[in-house]
């Protein structure tokens, strides 16, 4: 089986970016702008949800799709992978800080 990084699923959703190729799914989406592409991100979620609900396999499907829409997503925003290592980096070592943002939805 073939195994794909999120740094190659990154540079194919940049490349796709910079050189559009028409019949491409990932240029479809670029082409119609960020509200599709956040809809895809939210519809891809939701199916993560319901795939750990089913079974390991659909989780882990529905887990590539995600991720993939996701690279779509920070490309297009121009975030790179970097930038999400380095937040990711900073949180090593660190404590939860659930307890201040607990009221963060106004709840008592």
């Amino acid at each position: 089986m073939t195994k794909q990084t999120l740094e190659e699923l990154y540079d194919l959703a940049y490349q796709r970016h910079v050189q559009p190729i028409p019949e491409a799914y990932t240029s479809y989406l670029y082409a119609q702008g960020q509200d599709k592409i956040l809809k895809k991100v939210g519809e891809e979620a939701t199916e993560v949800i319901l795939g750990a609900k089913n079974n390991r396999e659909e989780l882990i499907y529905e887990t590539a799709d995600l991720f993939f829409h996701l690279m779509v997503l920070l490309v297009s925003t121009g975030v790179s992978l970097a930038e999400i290592e380095a937040e990711l980096g900073a949180r090593v070592g660190q404590q939860s800080r659930l307890h201040e943002r607990q009221n963060w939805r106004g709840e008592a």
